[in-house]
């Protein structure tokens, strides 16, 4: 036996054009048994005579290239009567081969197609090309057997008995083999005269319901008989005609659907209907539109179903039919109004004497909600409700609470009664997962703070109809919003910052900030973070009078609109602010309030007064709060320092109303820095650096160290000046050489000393440098230190 990897190697194009090239076109035989050149011959075949040919050693060989050495040899003998064998043809059938003498390697005119037989069995319906392989069908339905084979084409009704003979074996469920099925039921044997037909109809009606299968069989007499060439085995199943229905569910949560399985006599006719519904059937389970379960067959006839047949005739009623297998699935809905309540449905006959019943429990669902947060909201702020509900697809919300409408009120209105007259109550879709979900803003309606409780309910009913309904219900708390804020300091120098920080509850798009004083006016919006926040750095105190200015904080409420705002035009009362407008405005009155700015504008405390009290109008929903700083001269002062020796250490400090983190240009410089002799070393003697000013406890301090061990004898100015303000102070002190002299001990030695002191040699004293007086040096010292003072602030 060769491989079949060989028969692989070869390729399609060689086979096709080398079988074209050299082989007739395959014709049936002549003879049942005599071979000639073009017929096809079969595994398994005996009594093949090839005598016909004239050769002396006559061989089957088959080549994969025209000039190549044959790939197998089959010796043909005896060649009268020589039987095909699947041993030497190996894998190479379905392809031709050539018959040669022996001795004689090259491909001629004489060939041959070797096959392997091949029979295919289905069972399908009467007249049909639907099968029932592997599917389950009542005994009751009428059937039949489709025979496929590649053999009746090569004989072309040539009687050959041993070779076309064949039958079908059928297995019962006990295991028992039969070749018949009733008393005509005879189907053996079948002559293969036709490549594909089908067998007369069967009846099974008198068969045990079970599990049945199939093969093709070859008689002993038979070339093919027992070489494995049967066909493969097929399997069905045979049911039971008895008429019944089964549910997928008991109880089902109403909302949901539910599905009956019928089984009953194949392609049959039956009526199903639920028994006892009223008239009115709104409140009943219902068919699901348009399903094509119920009408499985293509040649389903609606009519001979007559609902007057029935002694429970119910307005919940079709005509199904079921299909090849005797089953039909049937889907029935329901929703929030179908009742509560156990269902029988049943399934007939065209005469009703056969039936059975299947009961269904529908069961209310429920609903659940709840409300985003610590169900707590100021005025302005967005609630999300949520929930579940398993009772119906929509969810209904309304609110109740103080003077509100006692069976409630409209989620979007909540004055307006859910019953009114002319009112659309828009429900809230349910997701297929069950869930809902649905977003309120608050600032978008008119609601007093105070408790109110959400009630969600699965239909369209207010308090006074909840009765027997699935509803439920979260209290949640509305609060008025309000505004907190402060100052970073309540005396700012002038030329410093001054931050306006605070929370605004409410969800506000923007708080507005006022600063008011004399001849000055500022107003601005600041957009809050998600968490109220907000933070406005003012920097323009450097230009500003000193004195006293008021900050208001406006706060819009809930309609996120500030009604009392300033601009220049009043034509702007609805959509625009313009910002330091002349005039400041009442949106709700469209009245003007008061000169802002310009001639015969209100001065600082008064136009602050003036804004409260227009805030304050009842008409007026923003809130405030008023806040106020005293802008002042900057100033710095210097601590006195005293006089200091060559190689200390010590820290300079001082006191300034500068705010904490203001940048400050300390230098101490010799009094003698100042121009010298090319002949002269001239060292620079001192220090210099920036630092920042902190928190002090009643102003604000900073400090600078200091370290004296370069420095030379002699008076050193200070100068401390601010980076961004225009304010300098400066001082002087003296710096001495030699040592700072030692303080006698506080306390006696406690023991006498036992030896006398060893006697320390005196040194001799050294005249010291006389300290320069302080005079035209100090005078260039401070005009130099302003040169650098200048590039100083040129360089920041």
């Amino acid at each position: 036996m060769k491989s079949i990897t060989k028969a692989m190697m070869i390729t399609a194009v060689v086979l096709v054009a080398f079988a074209l090239a050299v082989t007739p076109a395959t014709a049936a035989r002549a003879d049942a048994t005599t071979i000639t050149s073009g017929d096809t011959i079969f595994v398994g075949e005996k009594n093949l005579n090839f005598s016909g040919f004239g050769l002396t050693n006559p061989t089957l060989k088959y080549f994969d290239q025209l000039d190549a050495s044959p790939l197998e040899i089959i010796t043909i003998s005896p060649a009268d009567s020589f039987e095909l064998r699947g041993i030497d043809v190996g894998d190479y059938y379905y392809l031709v081969w050539y018959v040669l003498d022996a001795a004689d390697n090259t491909p001629g005119d004489n060939s041959v197609i070797v096959r392997m037989p091949k029979v295919n069995l289905d069972i399908q319906l009467e007249n049909k090309t639907t099968s029932l392989k592997d599917k389950p069908f009542t005994r009751t339905t009428a059937v039949e057997f489709n025979v496929e084979n590649n053999i009746a084409n090569a004989f072309e009704d040539l009687i050959k008995p041993e070779v076309q003979a064949g039958y079908i074996e059928i297995t019962t469920p006990d295991g028992v083999k039969v070749s018949r099925v009733g008393d005509d039921g005879d189907f053996n044997p079948v002559n293969l005269t036709e490549t594909a037909f089908d067998t007369d109809a069967f009846d099974f009606s008198t068969m045990t319901a079970g599990t049945y299968t199939a093969t093709w069989k070859w008689p002993s007499t038979s070339d093919f008989y027992n070489k494995d060439y049967e066909s493969k085995t097929i399997t069905w199943t045979i049911t039971s005609a008895a008429l019944s229905i089964e549910a997928d569910k008991d109880t089902v949560v109403r909302n949901n659907p539910f599905t009956v399985d019928i089984s009953g006599k194949s392609c049959t006719q039956y009526a199903l209907y639920i028994v006892g519904a009223a008239a009115d059937t709104t409140n009943y389970p219902q068919f699901l539109p348009g399903q094509t379960s119920v009408v499985t067959c293509s040649d389903f006839n609606t009519t001979g179903i007559d609902p007057e047949t029935y002694t429970d005739n119910s307005d919940i009623f079709a005509a199904v039919k079921t299909d090849e297998s005797g089953s039909c699935k049937v889907e029935f809905v329901t929703d929030g109004d179908t009742l509560a309540q156990t269902y029988t449905i049943k399934v007939a006959n065209a005469d009703n004497s056969k039936t059975d019943t299947v009961k269904v429990k529908v069961e209310k669902g429920a609903i659940t909600v709840t409300a985003s947060g610590d169900q707590s909201y100021f005025l302005g702020e967005e609630v999300t409700f949520s929930g579940t509900n398993t009772d119906s697809g929509e969810v209904f919300l309304f609110i109740t609470g103080p003077n509100l409408p006692s069976n409630g009120g409209l989620l979007s209105a909540p004055q307006t009664a859910v019953k009114a007259t002319g009112v659309t109550w828009d429900p809230v879709d349910v997701e297929d997962d069950d869930t809902w979900e649905e977003k309120w803003r608050t600032g978008e309606i008119s609601l007093d703070a105070g408790t109110y409780t959400i009630y969600a309910v699965s239909g369209e009913f207010d308090r006074s109809e909840l009765s027997g309904k699935k509803y439920a219900t979260v209290s949640i708390v509305v609060k008025k919003p309000f505004v907190s804020a402060s100052i970073s300091s309540s005396v700012v120098a002038k030329g410093d910052d001054l931050t306006i920080t605070g929370t605004a509850e409410g969800d506000p798009d923007n708080v507005y900030i006022w600063i008011l004083g004399k001849n000055f006016a500022r107003f601005e919006s600041e957009a809050p973070e998600d968490d109220g926040s907000f933070e406005y750095e003012f920097d323009e105190t450097k230009d500003l009078a000193s004195g006293q200015y008021f900050v208001v904080v406006q706060h819009p409420m809930q309609n996120k609109r500030a009604d009392i705002y300033p601009s220049d035009d009043a034509t702007d009362f609805v959509d625009t602010i313009v910002e330091d407008g002349s005039y400041v405005w009442n949106r709700i009155s469209k009245t003007r309030e008061f000169i802002l700015r310009g001639s015969g504008s209100l001065q600082g405390s008064d136009a602050a007064n003036a804004l409260v009290e227009a805030i304050n109008s009842p008409n007026i929903d923003d809130t405030y709060l008023k806040l106020s700083f005293l802008i002042e001269e900057a100033w710095i002062q210097i601590d006195s320092i005293g006089d200091k020796y060559v190689g200390d250490t010590f820290t300079i400090t001082g006191t300034t109303n500068l705010a904490e983190g203001n940048d400050l240009l300390v230098e101490v410089v010799s009094s003698s820095f100042q121009p010298t002799e090319k002949t002269q070393s001239g060292e620079f003697c001192g220090a210099s650096g920036t630092i920042e000013v902190t928190k002090g406890d009643t102003f604000n301090e900073w400090s600078f160290d200091v370290d004296a061990a370069t420095f030379k004898p002699d008076e050193y100015i200070v100068r401390v000046e601010s980076i961004e303000a225009d304010v300098t102070a400066t001082a002087t002190f003296n710096v001495l050489a030699g040592v700072p002299p030692t303080e006698a001990p506080t306390e006696a030695p406690t023991e006498a000393p036992t030896e006398a002191p060893t006697e320390v040699p005196t040194e001799e004293p050294t005249t010291a440098e006389p300290t320069p007086t302080p005079g035209f040096g100090a005078l260039i010292a401070l005009a130099g230190l302003g040169a650098v003072a200048v590039l100083v602030l040129r360089k920041h």
